[in-house]
Parts: C-alpha cells; structure tokens; sequence
C-alpha cells in the first residue's frame, strides 16, 4: 500500500467515524483529495468486502488479519477512497484525531462529502 499526501503528516487529522462498524475496528480515516493511493495486492491475499450504512461505500477488510484497510466509493467517473491509519505499519504522526458522523448525513450528503475529502487519485491491483 503506498499513499502520497500532499501535505506533512503532521497536518492531517484522522477522522474517526461513531457509527458502530468503524468504532468496531477503530478505523480513522486519513484522506487528501488532491494525494493518491495505490493498493497492490498479491493473487494469495484474501480480502472481504463490507457495505454498511448507507449501502454506498465499500469496506476492504484483511481477511488474513482481519484489519479494516480501507473505505471505497465507486462514482461513474472514478474511484474514491479513505485509509485507515491503523492498517498502515510504523504510521507517522498526525494531528489528534477528530470525530466524525457521517450516519447522520444524507445518502446524497455522503457521497458529495467522499468526492470532496477522500482520495480521487485511486488504484487497486492484484499482482
């Protein structure tokens, strides 16, 4: 998994999600809209795919260690994605995490908040 940010790690502030899956796995969301994220897998990994809410986003959960990686929206341009920075091995330091409540957003709400903060700039290979 490789992200680019576009800004010092210390800049971001992981958002973390109340509803009851993320706080579940204890997910907080980095996302930068103008950085990527590239997530390669190998054939051999076996992930397990979630919907929840809204039924809109994906959640990509490690099946071999069962981490919450990632959160991902499909729209009819492109592919949208948040990171969770508890899945990322030796993290940097970023800023306190703050909370946030997308259960309380409307469907449409959620989707433009993701277009807005989320990573656009999103590839996901199998090797």
């Amino acid at each position: 998994m490789q992200a680019t940010l576009t800004r010092p790690t210390h800049d971001y502030a992981p958002r973390a999600c109340d509803c009851y899956f993320c706080r579940k796995h204890g997910a907080a969301w980095l996302t930068d809209p103008a950085g990527s994220l590239y997530l390669q897998r190998s054939g051999g990994d076996s992930v397990a795919y979630y919907r929840q809410g809204s039924d809109q986003a994906e959640f990509i959960v490690c099946d071999n260690c069962g981490v919450l990686v990632m959160a991902t929206y499909r729209s009819e341009e492109r592919l949208f994605a948040a990171l969770n920075v508890r899945a990322i091995d030796g993290a940097p330091a970023f800023a306190p995490e703050q909370v946030a409540q997308p259960r309380l957003l409307s469907a449409q709400d959620k989707l433009l908040r993701w277009q807005q903060l989320w990573f656009a700039d999103v590839r996901i290979e199998v090797a």
